[in-house]
């Protein structure tokens, strides 16, 4: 292993470890009852997000004092070092996590120089961590992942967050292509459709629309997984507002049906 290859695998187990405790945090709130308030974009937050965030962050601050770091709910914080960020969702998936469904995940991304080197997620309720970083191949619970090898979209699962998303995100048209092209469409949402696909089990996950925290730990997680993950043109991106994972023999049609 290069000095770069040991530097990324010391942050992925750091991710790995800061992931699992936070996800445990959230535990304590999980199927309990956990009062959501709204923000002024319609989401949902609880307490398990604040302090599941500010675990993370303590963690990062005291390991890494540098280095910046950006969540969802607490925003940005600057740091000496500002070209490692780490990149935080505590709870992706509020709406499962509040409605007792085990499909929401802590979501950790490390960008170095303007690109996402590390990923971690970390489905609490299924004890299931995902985990990479670039070089180092991408993991399921220590076990390593690929994605599918289906190469034809009418045997292709889709999996997608909410429905009525491609409204709201003008697409409409191509969602109705892609549920007529592919076998399955499945609603195994959030950051759990892209490491659906990371780990071989789905074909496709689309989102019209994303955050750049709900993208963070992706990059890695696909693209060590033989896989694609950007916006809906084929650029390999955090920053699309959108998102798609898939395999790379479908990603030239699936391109074409959402153009």
């Amino acid at each position: 292993m290069n000095n770069q290859s040991r530097i990324y695998s010391e942050y992925r187990d750091f991710a790995v470890e800061t992931a699992y405790l936070a996800g445990r945090l959230t535990l304590g709130y999980f199927r309990g009852e956990t009062r959501a308030d709204f923000k002024a974009d319609n989401t949902p937050v609880t307490e398990a997000d604040r302090r599941a965030e500010a675990l993370i962050r303590g963690r990062i601050e005291k390991k890494y004092p540098g280095h910046a770091i950006i969540g969802e709910e607490y925003g940005a914080s600057a740091g000496d070092n500002e070209s490692h960020r780490w990149i935080i969702d505590p709870i992706d998936g509020t709406k499962s996590f509040i409605h007792g469904v085990p499909l929401y995940g802590v979501l950790i991304g490390l960008e170095i120089e303007g690109r996402v080197e590390v990923g971690v997620v970390y489905f609490p309720a299924l004890d299931e961590m995902v985990a990479a970083f670039t070089g180092g191949g991408c993991t399921l619970n220590g076990r390593s992942v690929r994605v599918s090898q289906v190469d034809s979209l009418d045997r292709a699962t889709v999996a997608f967050t909410d429905a009525g998303s491609f409204a709201l995100g003008n697409r409409a048209e191509a969602w109705e292509r892609v549920q007529k092209a592919t076998y399955f469409r499945a609603g195994w949402g959030d950051a759990y459709g892209h490491c659906l696909v990371a780990t071989g089990r789905v074909e496709l996950m689309l989102d019209p629309i994303m955050c750049l925290w709900d993208c963070a730990p992706f990059p890695p997680i696909l693209s060590e997984a033989g896989g694609y993950f950007g916006d809906w043109q084929g650029t390999p991106t955090i920053y699309g507002n959108e998102a798609m994972s898939t395999t790379p023999s479908l990603l030239p049609e699936i391109l074409e049906l959402v153009s």
